[in-house]
């Protein structure tokens, strides 16, 4: 048996970095009291979601990989707590920005740095003006609870993305996220479409995810987004074990056995039949 306890979040965010800090310290450890091995914070959870329009006054917000305030101060939390935290951020890179997450083990230690691959934009999702899409190639770490693979938002769309990292041996992908209303048409919803993407690639490669979402209204200069929570864990058949609602802060927890979801994936045979040799179209236009 391998038994680990993994936590997805969900919070409103506020105008101000320490609030944002504290409260997401508050719950990380909340989530530990109540058993959790590994916990999940929604994206850039630090701020308000800046990317609703183009001002470069938010590429000050932006802190490089070795010295950013947030990965010292979560790699001191997940020391103390004996937690694994995948913390997404805004990285400054010499003069280029990226969407980015640090995967820190449970003893403190941050293990690598991945840079958001797709970069989303469109009408409250501009992130083409700040974020450029990014060159570390999809992840997975070996963290003392197990492998994990972790992609950030828009990323979630892609199959692909999921595929490498399975392949690549992660047990569980996690993915943080800043999604809610379209602008362009108030009507639209897109929260079901979220999920059922998500939990394809669970199904599809019989692996468990956690998903993250932040909750709130928020009011940009030139549109408002009203960001729909329902963040989620699902396990590795696709079902939905574990789901927030749209408004209320929230940790879920749930327990897999990894031992028994790789015996699963080995004995299905997904991986068996592939056909790589017919994937070609793939990578062409």
């Amino acid at each position: 048996m391998n038994q680990v306890t993994f936590s997805a979040t969900q919070f409103a965010v506020t105008e101000r970095f320490d609030e944002n800090i504290e409260r997401a310290t508050e719950l990380i450890t909340k989530a530990c009291e109540r058993g959790a091995n590994v916990v999940l914070l929604q994206e850039l959870f630090a701020g308000l979601y800046w990317c609703k329009d183009q001002d470069p006054k938010y590429f000050s917000w932006a802190e490089s990989y070795e010295t950013s305030k947030i990965l010292q101060h979560f790699s001191s939390l997940a020391k103390k707590l004996n937690v694994v935290l995948p913390i997404s951020y805004f990285e400054r890179s010499g003069n280029v920005f990226f969407n980015s997450l640090a995967m820190i083990d449970a003893n403190g230690t941050i293990l690598d740095n991945y840079r958001k691959s797709h970069i989303p934009d469109g009408p409250g999702y501009q992130e083409k003006f700040y974020f450029t899409p990014g060159d570390t190639g999809f992840k997975v770490w070996q963290t003392k609870f197990g492998k994990f693979g972790a992609a950030i938002c828009w990323d979630q769309w892609f199959p692909e993305a999921a595929r490498i990292m399975a392949l690549k041996g992660a047990e569980v992908l996690f993915y943080p996220t800043a999604i809610g209303s379209e602008p362009q048409d108030p009507s639209w919803d897109s929260r079901e479409h979220w999920h059922r993407v998500m939990q394809g690639h669970s199904a599809a490669n019989v692996i468990p995810i956690v998903a993250s979402n932040r909750i709130g209204t928020e009011v940009g200069a030139s549109c408002e987004i009203n960001f729909y929570g329902s963040s989620f864990i699902s396990d590795q058949l696709g079902t939905m074990v574990q789901e927030a609602n749209k408004v209320d802060e929230e940790i879920l927890i749930h327990t897999f056995d990894l031992n028994d979801i790789k015996k699963i994936r080995e004995s299905w045979g997904l991986f068996r039949d592939r056909r790589p040799d017919l994937y070609q179209r793939v990578t062409k236009f």
